[in-house]
């Protein structure tokens, strides 16, 4: 267990580690998200930090970066993400940060699609108070990349 979980704005000098989480590739395979080069990175970072609908936090695990945390508008609800460094896993890094981040939100309900193999996620998203709303999954579109999801909602 990580003793010190705290969020802060990202900062430009966050980039390069948040770059490193997500070119993992095991956590891009649990997440069912392809890693980005670099310049797609960048320019996607440089696009989400100039919207002020988007809401980004990295997270910090013992003052080190541990992750980030993000939040945005689609179709009329409000989505949440986050994506944690490996090294992080199984420490309540994710549940400690995602509790704080939903405390932080004061919109609700809070909307998370998660894939149906990543257990870890999950479990984070009911220990914060998130439940699967199957009726919403069974309306879905059938994703693209055939990878099944699962939808939770944060209604209080």
């Amino acid at each position: 267990m990580t003793d010190d979980v705290r969020l802060r704005e990202v900062e430009d000098s966050d980039l390069d580690v948040l770059f490193d989480h997500q070119t993992d590739p095991e956590a891009a395979a649990m997440a069912a998200f392809p890693s980005r080069d670099r310049d797609q990175f960048d320019a996607h970072w440089a696009k989400i930090r100039l919207d002020d609908a988007n809401i980004l936090r990295t997270i910090l695990a013992d003052g080190e970066i541990a992750g980030v945390l993000s939040s945005w508008p689609d179709d009329g609800q409000r989505l949440i993400g986050y994506w944690i460094g490996r090294e992080y896993w199984g420490r309540g890094v994710a549940t400690r940060a995602l509790s704080q981040f939903a405390t932080e939100l004061p919109e609700r309900p809070l909307y998370a699609h998660v894939a149906a193999h990543n257990a870890g996620s999950i479990r984070v998203l009911e220990k914060c108070g998130f439940r699967r709303d199957r009726t919403l999954e069974a309306a879905a579109p059938v994703p693209l990349d055939g990878v099944e999801e699962f939808i939770f909602v944060l209604a209080e």
